[in-house]
């Protein structure tokens, strides 16, 4: 495959626009910051700019001053910048409430089937009994294995690795190789069936990145590899001519939306040159889709499993959102790591 053709510097420029639009956002202690922040810390681990984490650590003391509210498996979310914030500066506030989240996930949180996390949100009014969604293979599989690596956990690992497992079991699709939104364990059926992007983002994205927490020689390397290899052969052929993703993977009616697409080209990039003829054109797509002031368009709103295609075809994508902003950091930020891996 061709090497990827950018520039870096731009690249560079485009990082620093979007993490300040993202910092003059307002977000709760909850996942849409948590995806937001995760974007910024990627940014922040590529760039080196010191500044970026010192913004992240004035609104983090903040939240922290105020007093945090319950969690959720959403919420649990937003530890990832913790990890980065303890692994950055060492202060030990930081990794005491990641391990409140990580034992909240381990004692309290609502689980079902064999030990697979229902999907919950911060409300009491949205509730989806035995329900697994695709979210939270980021928001708590992920977390669960990066904080039991950073402290030698086997427990969290291996809640983690349940979580992937599971959730590839009940979500991706053994004839497409696609995700599903979701899952219902009650009723024994996908619900609506859709394959959406954001949702195939999250499986690709924290798929590519487990793999560097887990030995070769554990079993659970090759079911993630092989789950992430066949995905991603699939997800390739479904990218548009612009170098996205239609909302409905499957469904060239629905809109391109630009955060499951930048959370693919993420995936896409960590597997290294052999999708580069794809990741290429993805480069292009994206930076089209971000303003002269670091909004990122055309992200849908936060979206339910809706019931049926026309309810994801009608998911505004007019606004910005923090899951949009931190899934394009996480792309920016790894096609900097991408040059220079090649020339560093």
């Amino acid at each position: 495959m061709p090497a990827l053709q950018f520039d870096e510097q731009h690249i560079r420029d485009v990082i620093d626009r979007v993490v300040e639009r993202t910092f003059n956002m307002d977000f709760r202690w909850d996942w849409p910051g948590g995806v937001a922040f995760y974007g910024i810390c990627e940014a922040y681990e590529a760039t080196g700019k010191k500044e970026y984490l010192d913004k992240l650590k004035i609104w983090i003391d903040e939240q922290i001053e105020e007093g945090l509210p319950q969690l959720s498996v959403n919420g649990v979310s937003i530890g990832h910048c913790l990890l980065t914030l303890y692994e950055a500066t060492g202060e030990e506030k930081y990794l005491d409430i990641a391990k409140e989240m990580a034992e909240f996930l381990d004692s309290r949180a609502e689980r079902f089937a064999d030990g697979i996390f229902q999907h919950t949100v911060n409300s009491l009014t949205d509730v989806f009994p035995q329900q697994a969604w695709v979210d939270t293979m980021f928001m708590a599989g992920y977390y669960l294995l990066r904080i039991g690596h950073l402290l030698g956990n086997e427990k969290y690992i291996e809640d983690g690795l349940k979580q992937y497992h599971g959730h590839e079991e009940f979500l991706q699709d053994n004839d497409t190789n696609l995700y599903y939104h979701g899952w219902d364990h009650v009723n024994q059926h996908h619900m609506s069936g859709m394959y959406w992007a954001r949702g195939n983002s999250w499986a690709a994205l924290t798929m590519a990145k487990a793999l560097k927490f887990i030995p070769v020689q554990h079993p659970s390397y090759m079911i993630i590899d092989g789950s992430l290899r066949d995905q991603l052969s699939a997800l390739v052929r479904l990218q548009s001519p612009e170098g996205l993703w239609h909302t409905v993977l499957t469904d060239e009616t629905s809109y391109l939306e630009t955060s499951g697409s930048a959370g693919i080209a993420t995936a896409l990039l960590l597997q290294g040159r052999l999708y580069n003829k794809y990741t290429q054109k993805a480069i292009d797509g994206i930076l089209s889709k971000i303003k002269e002031d670091g909004t990122i368009t055309g992200v849908s709103a936060g979206t339910a499993v809706m019931n049926d295609i026309d309810g994801y075809r009608k998911v505004p994508a007019k606004r910005i959102q923090g899951w949009g902003q931190g899934l394009g950091l996480a792309f920016l930020a790894q096609l900097v790591r991408t040059k220079e891996d090649v020339f560093g």
